[in-house]
């Protein structure tokens, strides 16, 4: 093997590589949301790097009122709501960089709760309230 094949070869390993390790970064956290008995809200704190997004489920029905609100020390992250069907809630979509939502939920089922940073890492308090 010449030269310019074994440094053609490593850099192929070496490519590989750096895509298995942002393979294993993930894309943040997926965590189903419980409240404890007796309560109807709850606040959630953690951390997201940047391009990563965490995602909370949440079972809800139709009808009920949901009121989502995100803050960040350095007012640096963002949510999104998705429905049942993979919609988005209106003002809660992906360009909207809501911070505090509150809707009547149209339908029953599992509700994702996507947060985000708008610019590098954020860290995070994630308030869900369910009426």
């Amino acid at each position: 093997m010449t030269l310019g094949r074994m440094r053609g070869a490593a850099m192929a390993i070496l490519f590989v590589l750096t895509l298995s390790i942002f393979g294993l970064a993930g894309d943040g956290i997926t965590k189903r949301v419980r409240f404890a008995k007796g309560k109807s809200s709850v606040t959630l704190s953690n951390s997201v790097i940047r391009g990563d997004r965490d995602k909370y489920i949440l079972g809800a029905r139709a009808g009920q009122r949901m009121t989502v609100r995100v803050t960040a020390l350095e007012d640096n992250a963002a949510l999104q709501i998705e429905r049942p069907n993979g919609e988005y809630l209106d003002g809660a979509g992906e360009m909207d960089d809501a911070t505090n939502v509150t809707i009547r939920l149209p339908e029953s089922g599992d509700y994702r709760i996507v947060v985000g940073g708008t610019r590098g890492n954020a860290s995070y308090k994630l308030t869900i309230s369910i009426r």
